[in-house]
């Protein structure tokens, strides 16, 4: 979910719209909320548990397509050793990522008084708090302090794999005479890999190469868009995801594939940064990782409350989703002002860092 200084209306509205879906999913999957209205409306219910999820593709492809044009806009590779920027993107992340576990810390003593229910996640221990913090919960087999965590985690494996192929590709092009396209090769050659057999085994789902296909997809598609290229590269990529299809269909990769063909055309013609024009959609699409992260302990207590009171009836319910979905956005726009924003993030990174500042210069000096 990376941000952009300079906006693209097209990819603020598909996340302001995939964010959203992914709270709706959420809303219809846990809780006694979920259990009332699914037995007065089972059909809605069901389309926003099984498809709204699905909504992540969104991210993963957009990821890879804002990394490629971050980090290789024109698919010639990182010449500099990439740690600095993996660290970067590392304390992006994690800074409003753990602030959202605290909430969801909070959210679950809650929502644990007034229910029992599966959703609500244990009480956190250290070593799980470590791994959340490090991004390693997955890999590690903790269980998530909030839902939507493992994303987190494989958002900043895909960020650092990217760079590092980009870096490898870079330096084995010089070794080669001055072969420029080699950082691209090595990032479509995973991508290829991870749709023909990574993504097909569940296995590897802790991972981000299991989902390196839609990644690659968005990365590709940048690099193909570019006016001065062919666009028949956007052909071999689109033929290249239909055999991975036609070996193993996944409705997923098929929306990947689709979000990228559309993201392709889309830069071709101009309006990735024209349309759509929609204040409400670009603000949303702002404040989309924040959304991504405080819904889950306001999805709990909404829930919670549901039950303290004993209601029941499908009309309550809905009531209760819908203010849970807006109590969401309310508390992501401050969760966005005052944590997730470059300037909070960074003052809040400069302050975490001055304690370690001060004892390295007191050891120095």
């Amino acid at each position: 979910m990376s941000q952009s200084s300079a906006r693209m209306p097209l990819i603020d509205a598909l996340k302001a719209i995939a964010s959203q879906l992914i709270v709706l999913h959420h809303l219809a999957a846990y809780g006694p909320l979920s259990a009332a209205m699914q037995q007065a409306a089972p059909g809605v219910v069901g389309w926003f548990y099984d498809y709204a999820r699905m909504a992540v593709q969104v991210f993963l492809v957009i990821g890879g397509f804002l990394a490629a044009r971050g980090l290789s806009a024109q698919g010639e590779g990182l010449a500099a050793a990439p740690f600095g920027l993996i660290w970067k993107r590392y304390t992006r992340l994690v800074i409003p990522f753990m602030a959202a576990m605290a909430l969801a810390i909070i959210g679950a003593a809650i929502a644990g008084q007034w229910m029992e229910d599966d959703s609500i996640p244990a009480r956190a221990t250290l070593a799980q708090w470590f791994a959340h913090a490090f991004l390693l919960h997955g890999v590690l087999d903790f269980d998530s302090l909030s839902a939507g965590a493992w994303y987190v985690a494989i958002d900043f494996q895909l960020f650092a794999l990217m760079a590092l192929l980009l870096w490898l590709g870079h330096a084995g092009g010089r070794m080669l005479g001055g072969f420029r396209y080699l950082a691209m090769l090595l990032v479509c050659a995973l991508a290829v890999s991870s749709l023909l057999w990574f993504n097909r085994e569940a296995g590897w789902d802790n991972w981000g190469i299991y989902f390196f296909g839609s990644y690659g997809l968005g990365a590709a598609t940048w690099w193909a868009s570019d006016r001065r290229r062919l666009t028949t590269w956007l052909a071999v990529i689109a033929a290249i995801t239909v055999l991975a299809l036609v070996i193993d269909f996944r409705l997923r990769i098929a929306l990947a594939l689709a979000l990228a063909l559309g993201l392709g055309f889309a830069r071709r013609s101009g309006l990735l940064e024209r349309w759509p024009d929609n204040a409400v959609l670009a603000y949303l699409g702002k404040i989309s990782y924040s959304v991504f992260l405080v819904h889950f302990p306001i999805c709990l207590v909404a829930n919670g409350l549901y039950a303290k009171f004993g209601l029941e009836s499908a009309s309550t319910a809905a009531i209760g989703m819908l203010a849970a979905w807006a109590t969401s956005i309310g508390v992501a726009t401050l969760f966005y002002r005052y944590i997730e924003s470059p300037a909070a993030s960074m003052r809040i990174g400069a302050t975490l860092a001055w304690p370690v500042k001060r004892l390295l210069s007191r050891q120095t000096g």
